[in-house]
């Protein structure tokens, strides 16, 4: 960032690219844990979602990186890519909530 606290638009899609990237291996973990709930095995399902976990809290932690940077008074272009990245991000961090209760609902269906 320069003097006058303006943020470049490279560096601005490269933060959204790590959130895109972060969220979507989440969501790529998660649906693998979707399938191991369906065949009851319970204990792995829960280790992809510890990884889901992970990976959309590094997601997080690049948007939260930009919200400081604009609370600090950064100017941030907001374009197309950083507002699916937002999206991509939000809809996964949905998902991951959805996955803990189909999880929790499976076992219950398996008792």
């Amino acid at each position: 960032m320069d003097d006058n606290k303006v943020l470049s638009a490279e560096d601005v899609q490269m933060m959204a690219f790590e959130i895109i990237m972060h969220s979507g291996n989440s969501r790529s973990l998660i649906h693998e844990a979707f399938a191991l709930m369906r065949k009851a095995r319970f204990a792995d399902a829960e280790g992809k979602m510890s990884e889901a976990k992970e990976a959309v809290t590094q997601a997080h932690g690049a948007q939260t990186g930009l919200l400081q940077q604009m609370a600090s008074g950064a100017d941030i272009k907001v374009d197309v890519l950083l507002v699916h990245a937002q999206d991509h991000l939000m809809t996964t961090m949905t998902l991951h909530e959805i996955a803990l209760e189909m999880m929790f609902l499976h076992k219950e269906l398996k008792k």
